[in-house]
């Protein structure tokens, strides 16, 4: 897999798509709020819709952390509407897992169903995350269900190139101005 990786804002070229998303009525003793299937690894294409669905149920979002391997581009930050999230890429995250965070400070954790899995079994996923009575781990449900899990990017240290959380990483992008000594900063 080839990944793109940028500093700054990502802004999505059109109108976003319907999510693929299942939320829990309920948290109570669940281990995730639902789950969610991308089409396909390009966060610049997936997450609008999804900020945009998250943000009808709990407010806005301001924060995304996925894991920093599985998706085909990285960046900061995203705007969507009016708003933009910041983003996290995590090596330590599960790819099977998304993390995001509302202006109030609620976290919502989604299994990520890959795109690539079978409408059927995709399905069974989903609702296994979304019921509050659910207790199994985003990795678990997958393995249960035989669902492949996410590609892993090619690149080794250099897939690491940018990350950001809490002041970010170093290093090169591929757009905008090349690689910097020190730490990213924008």
């Amino acid at each position: 897999m080839s990944v793109t990786r940028q500093r700054g804002t990502a802004s999505p070229p059109s109108v976003p798509t319907a999510p693929r998303l299942v939320l829990a009525t309920d948290r109570a003793g669940s281990v995730l709020d639902g789950a969610w299937w991308p089409r396909s690894w390009d966060p610049v294409t997936e997450l609008p819709g999804l900020v945009l669905a998250l943000a009808e149920r709990h407010g806005r979002i301001r924060h995304i952390m996925l894991n920093i391997d599985a998706w085909d581009s990285r960046f900061r930050r995203l705007a969507v509407g009016p708003d933009l999230v910041r983003l996290g890429w995590f090596d330590t995250l599960d790819p099977a897992v998304l993390v995001a965070t509302t202006g109030g400070d609620i976290q919502v954790d989604l299994l990520i169903v890959p795109p690539a899995t079978a409408a059927a079994a995709a399905q069974q996923a989903m609702a296994a995350a979304a019921d509050p009575t659910n207790v199994r781990r985003a990795p678990d449900i997958l393995a249960a269900l035989r669902v492949p899990p996410a590609p892993r990017a090619s690149g080794g240290a250099d897939a690491r190139a940018v990350w950001d959380n809490e002041g970010g990483g170093g290093g090169v992008a591929a757009t905008g101005g090349g690689a910097r000594g020190g730490p990213d900063r924008d």
